[in-house]
């Protein structure tokens, strides 16, 4: 039997370090130690021996068993750092190689024009707030002075949210006035209110039915039409360059009064009429006026002490105007040739 268990350690040792994977390691350890292995086969027969020799021979299987464990783990090791080797080497990477550029963006057009606007009202003592986009038809017209009647209600206008027309998608940035007098509650008022609008327009060369507003409003004593005239023409002016040719038409808004339309000349064909400017050759840019009373009013504020004036700038049109862009719909439809120019 000691020759038994000698010869199955010289096999099984022979065996493993011949073994080129884990599939015929593992192949070798059922093989020798399995139940039904060599070794476990000899260990059976060992009821045959006498009382003597069963712990001699009894210690001569351990020492086979431990000496084929032994080998089979260093084996085990030794395969998987070549396993570990052989896929370093498949999958080196040139480090000295030049790797891609990487193309880095840039802010889009309107979040240019955007920004410059920004910065210049709080440079004159503006605060910018944000508001929701889903809005009560109280604040977009109710508390605005507008009747129950008006057009701009009307659900060939509007997008409601709900059957009874109680919510919407906000159809103006008007409703962040109501807003900031009742957050600010006391004058003086200095807001800028930037954001997504919604109406049931026609997608032109000027129009969409999604697109941004600018609101401003100004709430202090002594606030006057000359006051809303001078702010913008500032800005228009450091938008487009003081040889900026502007316009104030007289208008209607329900929530000022009086009010005006802001129309400055088509940048494309300087005022000779053109399909950007709908052959008018001046691109309606703006509504504003002097606050309702009666929006003051409804906020609790005062009009026989305080006025205000407030506006709604298109911020689509503001960035064609600035950049030079005769098609609102180029704005987005993220053509990476376009955006690539600003």
């Amino acid at each position: 039997m000691k020759e038994q268990l000698e010869k199955i350690r010289q096999e099984a040792l022979d065996a493993l370090s011949k073994a080129s994977d884990t599939n015929e390691l593992d192949a070798l350890r059922v093989r020798f130690l399995g139940k039904k292995g060599e070794l476990t086969g000899v260990l059976k027969s060992m009821g045959k021996l006498s009382a003597e020799e069963r712990p001699v021979m009894g210690q001569a299987a351990n020492n086979v068993r431990a000496a084929i464990e032994e080998k089979l783990e260093e084996a085990k090791t030794a395969l998987k750092a070549k396993a570990l080797e052989a896929k370093l080497e498949a999958e080196a990477i040139d480090v000295t190689i030049p790797g891609d550029p990487v193309q880095l963006g840039h802010r889009h057009p309107m979040n240019k024009a955007l920004d410059e606007a920004k910065d210049l009202f709080i440079s004159m003592g503006f605060r910018v707030l944000d508001g929701p986009e889903v809005e009560l038809a109280d604040y977009n017209f109710t508390r605005l002075n507008i009747a129950e009647n008006h057009p701009s209600r009307d659900r060939s206008d509007t997008f409601y949210i709900t059957d009874d027309e109680k919510v919407l998608l906000r159809t103006q940035t008007s409703p962040m006035q109501i807003r900031a007098m009742d957050e600010i509650k006391k004058p003086p008022i200095r807001i800028l209110a930037p954001g997504r609008v919604y109406r049931k327009d026609e997608v032109d060369a000027t129009h969409s039915p999604m697109f941004h507003q600018i609101e401003g409003l100004v709430i202090d004593k002594g606030v006057t039409m000359a006051d809303l005239k001078g702010t913008l023409e500032t800005l228009i002016k450091a938008m487009y360059g003081e040889d900026s040719v502007i316009r104030f038409r007289p208008h209607h808004f329900p929530f000022t009064e009086p009010s005006c339309e802001v129309d400055v000349q088509c940048f494309k064909c300087r005022g000779a009429g053109c399909p950007t400017c709908k052959g008018e050759g001046w691109i309606e840019l703006l509504g504003a006026g002097m606050v309702h009373p009666k929006v003051l009013e409804n906020c609790d504020i005062d009009p026989e002490i305080y006025s205000g004036f407030a506006f709604g700038i298109g911020l689509e049109r503001m960035a064609m105007r600035r950049f030079k862009i005769s098609d609102m719909r180029m704005i987005f439809e993220n053509d990476i040739r376009f955006l690539s120019q600003f």
